[in-house]
């Protein structure tokens, strides 16, 4: 009989894993009990969830395990995945009309990579549109809502992954960052997330949306859990050519000493307009720093201004580049009603898209077209290398930087649909790292003065994931222990003061 599930301490990865190992519960009781919780799910987290296959591949797993062969280090371990990321047996929608029901005939490579390792894939998590979205509201099924206050942003757009490992409906998901849509999730959610530097995962099976920024990366609950997903997604690829084939390291899992000696730097001049709970634990964690030895360096990063403009333009010219053959020709949706192939192509795509991507559709198109291209999209190129020179300038006297991960804690549902700009300020201190390539991480770091998480930022040179985990492991170690959320269906529809009460 096995024992009791741990859900009351909220084990780690690898305390999990071992636990498995030492018979203490099956794979099976593990899924089982993450199935139970995703689909009582009030935060609609999750689009897709297979339950079948999930407990088929448990009871595979326990299988294994009891004929004593050498099982990989994820085996049992249930897992969700974003939908614009391909998974056999699973739709991938990308969160929109125009790829409902739409069935890959091939597998994401880290997924693959995953899988080899143990995982189980449990289900496809909810997003925004095309990961166009900073809030999780841009779901043609339903927008995604914040575990810690039911009428609050998650965040995204990875939103159903961050919300899912935040309500301990599962221990890790995974999810992709283009201008910051695995940290922000994180930082609202309060939990882990993890963008390595471009070409360190292959993006072999992702919908694209910016080629140039976009990346896989895990949430989960803790850095070591992080570290060891991004050690089995990582690697070269021979199906994506702009894998990189350095060799792939990571820091132990008891890392808690990086910080003596550590140069971090430190830069102000973005924290004008920040929300004051978060400037403060931004300063209190810098006084935390040094006070664990490490050399606080004041740091200028004179471009990081120009960030959110610079990406958005060339974000937009890249998303209209790669939607554009989503026609209801060639892939997607297609329209009823048409009379010419004109017709077909213009109201599949109307129908097909929501508001928000045909605005960065209509914005990419514009920036490429005749006369404008020059204008706008050389010029933003042009900015991204400067801001590219300031991050090679900064980690010349660094070895990591420190910045928030958000301007704000988590908004109101509704409250910037409205307003895109104000929408896309809260990428303010994440888009950077997409644009110059760079790894970068978001840890919870406390909470404000309404019981919202607030998230702290740590990024660092290309390929130089290892330094910047051991940073952050140490970081969390320094950093009180909260009590775990464990959220219920009902606590969820009972709103604020259940919801905080849990955290």
């Amino acid at each position: 009989m096995s024992n009791p599930l741990p859900y009351t301490t909220q084990p780690s990865i690898r305390e999990l894993v071992e636990g498995l190992h030492r018979g203490d519960w099956r794979a099976v009781d593990v899924v089982e009990a993450a199935l139970q919780r995703a689909q009582q799910d009030q935060l609609n987290a999750w689009l897709h969830v297979d339950a079948e296959a999930a407990m088929r591949h448990a009871e595979q797993t326990d299988a294994v395990r009891r004929a004593q062969e050498t099982l990989g280090p994820l085996a049992g371990i249930p897992i969700g995945v974003k939908d614009n990321i391909h998974v056999l047996g699973m739709p991938t929608t990308c969160a929109s009309r125009m790829l409902q029901g739409y069935m890959p005939p091939f597998q994401a490579a880290a997924m693959t990579r995953l899988q080899k390792a143990g995982a189980i894939l449990i289900g496809k998590t909810n997003m925004d549109e095309f990961a166009m979205g900073s809030s999780g509201e841009f779901s043609f099924a339903s927008p995604t809502r914040n575990p810690w206050r039911p009428d609050r942003a998650p965040g995204g757009s990875s939103s159903g992954s961050a919300a899912a490992v935040a309500s301990s409906q599962t221990l890790a998901a995974i999810g992709t960052d283009t201008g910051g849509s695995v940290r922000q999730p994180a930082a609202f959610c309060g939990v882990v997330g993890f963008k390595p530097t471009w070409g360190r995962i292959s993006r072999h099976g992702l919908v694209a949306f910016a080629s140039s920024m976009d990346q896989l990366g895990p949430l989960t609950r803790n850095v070591a859990d992080a570290a060891l997903l991004y050690a089995i997604m990582a690697g070269h690829d021979l199906l994506d050519a702009t894998t990189s084939a350095a060799a792939v390291t990571i820091p132990r899992a008891d890392c808690t000493n990086a910080l003596p000696g550590l140069r971090i730097g430190v830069t102000r001049e973005l924290l004008d307009g920040v929300q004051p709970d978060i400037a403060r634990a931004y300063h209190a964690i810098e006084h935390l720093l040094r006070d664990a030895g490490a050399h606080i360096v004041p740091m200028s990063l004179p471009m990081a201004t120009h960030a959110v403009a610079t990406y958005q333009v060339i974000a937009a010219a890249e998303a209209s580049s790669n939607l554009a053959r989503f026609d209801g020709v060639r892939l997607g949706h297609r329209t009823a009603e048409a009379s010419s192939l004109a017709a077909l192509q213009s109201r599949s795509r109307a129908e097909g898209f929501g508001a928000e991507v045909k605005r960065r559709i209509l914005l990419g198109t514009w920036v490429l077209s005749h006369g404008y291209g020059d204008e706008y999209l050389s010029q933003a190129q042009r900015v991204r290398t400067l801001i590219c020179r300031d991050f090679a300038q900064a980690f010349s006297q660094c070895d990591v930087l420190l910045t928030p991960t958000t301007p704000t804690t988590a908004f109101s549902l509704g409250e910037r649909t409205h307003d895109p700009v104000h929408m896309y300020l809260a990428d303010l201190f994440t888009v950077s790292a997409n644009l110059a390539g760079l790894p970068a991480i978001s840890l919870p770091a406390g909470l404000d003065h309404e019981g919202l998480p607030i998230g702290m930022q740590f990024m660092s040179a290309p390929f130089a994931e290892e330094t910047l985990l051991a940073a952050a492991q140490s970081l969390e170690s320094l950093l009180p222990k909260r009590p775990e959320l464990h959220f219920r269906a009902a606590e969820t529809q009972r709103g604020h003061s259940e919801t905080e009460a849990g955290a």
